[in-house]
This record gives structure tokens, C-alpha cells and sequence, in this order.
């Protein structure tokens, strides 16, 4: 039997991911152990191996073949565009991708004017604006804190995750738009679906049970 290998996105999420895959029986003891410099972690019982990855690389690992199976948000999914199976949402992180910034840009938004758009999404940004609103904007990417680009005046509004929206209100802006859910999902890569795919299936079916059960 061959391993099946799973990628978890690096830090809070990756350890509620193997909370929940603990709840059907999935287990890896070794990956807890954060003094770890492993790179790899080996269920062998289970004939699982276990990768964390950054977020954004983990679609890329399942595209390719390189993981079977990933968890992601479907934020970072949306973002990278890869090809693969999204097959359970997991429920975790819940959050939304919004565009937000001053009261004051909701006019802009409503009369599809020329406006800069800054975000760590630029590929969401651009899906939403030209092809969901139809309005000509210009897209700023950045890595840090996207609220800084409206009260600096490098953009109109931003494109960013929402939680409770407590970092918008202190610094004067607020959502705008909301543009969609989103939580932490399992990928498969398409081969491996066909491969193993009473495997995958079977952690597909306890996985939907288990986010019931929540």
C-alpha cells in the first residue's frame, strides 16, 4: 500500500486541521512536537505522510501531485487558481474576503469609477471587479497591513479578509462590499482521486460526518 500525502497549511490552521482529522481516527503524533526539524511526518499504521507547507504553496503541492491531499483556505484556493478537487469545507476560519476602506468610497463603488484597489488578492480583486462588477480599477498588491493604503491615500478601498471587522472600525473604514465566505477546504489532486480512490473517498465521507458533528 502507498503513502497518501497530506499538506497542511503552516500554524493555527494546521493544528485544527489534525484536531479534526484526530475525530476520524487520523492521527501524527510527531508533527505536535514543535521542536521538531523534521520536514516530513510519517503515520506509518495509517500509511500517511504528513508536509506543512505555506498556505499559498499548498495548492501548488496538490496541483502537481506532489501532496494527494491538502487543507487550505479557500481564500488562498480562489487566490492560486489551481487545478484539483475542493471536496469538503471544513469550517474552519471562517472569515469573508470583502472590499472595504471609508464611507466616503462607497459612491466610487456604486458609479463604477476608475480606482486603485489595494490587496494581498490581486486574482480574487481582479475576478470581482471586472468580471462580477464590471468596473475598470487599478490593483495594488501588498504584503502587509492593507488597511494602511486608504488613510495613507495609496488606494480608494482595499480587498482583504474580514473576521469581526474590529481592525477596519479603529482605523476609520468599513466594509463596503462583501465579495465571499470563506473557510479552511480539503483538496485532492485529480490522478490521486482516481488512484486511491477508495482511500480518499472513505476520509472524504468521515471528514463530512465529523464537520456535522461540530
Amino acid at each position: 500500500m502507498r503513502y497518501i500525502t497530506i499538506a497542511l497549511a503552516k500554524g493555527r490552521l494546521a493544528f485544527n486541521s489534525l484536531e479534526i482529522l484526530e475525530k476520524i481516527g487520523i492521527s501524527c503524533e510527531e508533527i505536535k512536537d514543535k521542536t521538531s526539524r523534521k520536514l516530513i511526518f510519517i503515520n506509518e499504521e495509517l500509511k500517511l505522510k504528513f508536509f506543512l507547507a505555506k498556505a499559498t504553496d499548498v495548492p501548488t503541492y496538490v496541483e502537481y501531485g506532489a501532496a494527494d491531499i491538502g487543507i487550505v483556505g479557500k481564500d488562498t484556493i480562489l487566490e492560486e487558481g489551481r487545478k484539483m478537487f475542493e471536496v469538503v469545507d471544513l469550517g474552519l476560519g471562517k472569515c469573508r474576503i470583502c472590499v472595504a476602506g471609508p464611507a466616503s468610497a462607497k459612491e466610487l463603488l456604486q458609479h463604477g469609477e476608475l480606482i486603485r484597489v489595494a490587496t494581498k488578492y490581486p486574482n480574487i480583486a481582479k475576478d470581482y471587479f471586472y468580471n462580477k462588477k464590471h468596473q475598470t480599477v487599478e490593483i495594488i498588491k501588498l504584503n502587509g497591513s492593507i488597511e494602511l493604503a486608504p488613510i495613507v491615500g495609496l488606494s480608494e478601498v482595499i480587498v482583504d479578509i474580514v473576521e469581526t471587522g474590529s481592525t477596519l472600525r479603529e482605523n476609520g473604514l468599513e466594509v463596503l462590499e462583501e465579495i465571499c465566505n470563506i473557510s479552511a477546504r480539503m483538496v485532492v489532486n485529480e490522478v490521486s482521486m482516481k488512484m486511491e480512490h477508495e482511500r480518499i473517498t472513505k476520509i472524504i465521507k468521515d471528514l463530512k460526518e465529523a464537520v456535522l458533528q461540530k
